[in-house]
């Protein structure tokens, strides 16, 4: 009997020694406080996926916007994985924060819309897994003033609602709005070698894009103001306006049977139709280059922001896909202002390269298209506005 006792506490002897070489593979999750029981349940399921490893895996409140700020305070006390606003990019390459993303790179390229893999890029070097895509504006309109095909392009949105006595909403004088105009025509606003802005809104496209605006701002369908005009015109005075998700469901009480949302329309650039563009913003997640573990840190990133889980992001929280296949899924779609979300995002630019510099002159143009202020003509206009934006 004292053989066999003997036999068993050597064993368990062995046991024991053999488990403290197990290496605990241990991280640290940041998320916005409304996220944290969601993201308990996705890294349960990453645990799950991957049995043959041993995961001490603990959470941190920090919400996206603050991410950068915390980051910033204390590195080595950062998240190995968090979420992150995308016009925090820079910042956080500046202080050396995030790993490139190297493994299953070209999936995720695939996998996620364009303007989601731009937010999280800087040249052909990615940086960080798209999250989400649900900042940004699309084309709500009433479905029973406004047809698929009218909607289609800026003239029919306008000949539409002119000849029902209604106007189509867009705020002309906000820089984030004005830039559709010029991206859609090709414009280019981006940063130089030495971190400067760069804007080419004044060559010949941006002109005939100015043009454009000038053109629909002296529309007598135009109607310009700010949320407060578009939620409580709509459905009465107002047959189409250019906002984002947080007016959906104002929009949807008020148009009722008749609610709809598209991508933006085409308008004319030098005698043709070309797609209207927009500023997009992401949501994205990095991996902390401090972290102990990072081919780990990359899968459960990778892991957090799959299709699978941007689905659940979405059944949870209501949080638009940068996923293309979640985008593009059943739930998704029957939410009228994400699904027109989705499909703007493919026209869609993020704004990691637009500096502070470039809002004051942008809207002081569309001030003056607003106020039908022909005193100087557009080139002239665009020429003042260029030289702003880039001194």
């Amino acid at each position: 009997m004292k053989r066999l006792l003997s036999l068993a506490l050597v064993l368990c002897m062995l046991l024991s020694a053999s488990a403290s070489f197990a290496e605990d593979i241990a991280l640290k999750v940041w998320g916005s406080q409304d996220d944290q029981a969601m993201l308990q349940e996705m890294v349960e399921s990453f645990k799950a996926a991957n049995e043959g490893k041993t995961y001490d895996i603990t959470f941190g409140v920090v919400g996206e916007p603050d991410a950068k700020t915390k980051y910033l305070e204390d590195p080595e006390e950062a998240a190995d994985v968090f979420a992150f606003a995308n016009d925090q990019l820079y910042d956080l390459l500046s202080a050396d924060a995030l790993y490139e993303v190297t493994i299953n790179k070209d999936a995720i390229v695939a996998a996620n819309v364009p303007g989601s893999i731009e937010a999280a890029s800087s040249g052909d070097h990615l940086y960080a897994y798209p999250m989400t895509a649900d900042n940004g504006y699309f084309l709500y309109y009433d479905k029973s003033v406004i047809s698929e095909e009218q909607v289609q392009t800026l003239d029919g949105i306008l000949e539409a609602a002119q000849a029902a006595g209604k106007k189509m909403f867009m705020d002309v004088s906000n820089g984030w709005y004005i830039a559709s105009f010029f991206l859609g025509a090709g414009g280019i606003l981006g940063l130089d070698e030495n971190g400067k802005q760069t804007c080419d809104f004044n060559n010949e496209n941006g002109v005939a894009a100015g043009e454009a605006i000038k053109a629909l701002t002296a529309h007598e369908a135009f109607l310009t103001g700010d949320d407060a005009i578009l939620t409580g015109g709509m459905g009465t005075t107002i047959a189409a306006g250019v906002s984002g998700t947080w007016n959906a469901d104002a929009i949807k009480e008020k148009l009722g049977d008749n609610y709809a949302a598209t991508k933006l329309p085409t308008f004319t650039v030098n005698g043709e139709q070309v797609q209207m563009g927009s500023f997009a913003g992401f949501k994205l997640m990095g991996v902390n280059t401090m972290t102990m573990y990072p081919e780990e840190a990359m899968a459960l990133a990778e892991f957090l922001t799959n299709e699978e889980n941007q689905i659940k992001r979405f059944e949870v929280r209501a949080m638009g896909p940068s996923n293309i296949n979640a985008a593009a899924s059943e739930a998704v779609q029957a939410n009228v202002a994400l699904a027109a979300l989705a499909e703007q995002a493919q026209f869609a630019v993020g704004q990691k390269d637009v500096l502070g510099n470039y809002w004051s002159p942008a809207e002081a143009f569309g001030t003056t298209m607003e106020a039908k202020d022909y005193a100087k003509d557009v080139k002239t206009l665009l020429d003042e506005m260029v030289a702003a934006i880039t001194q």
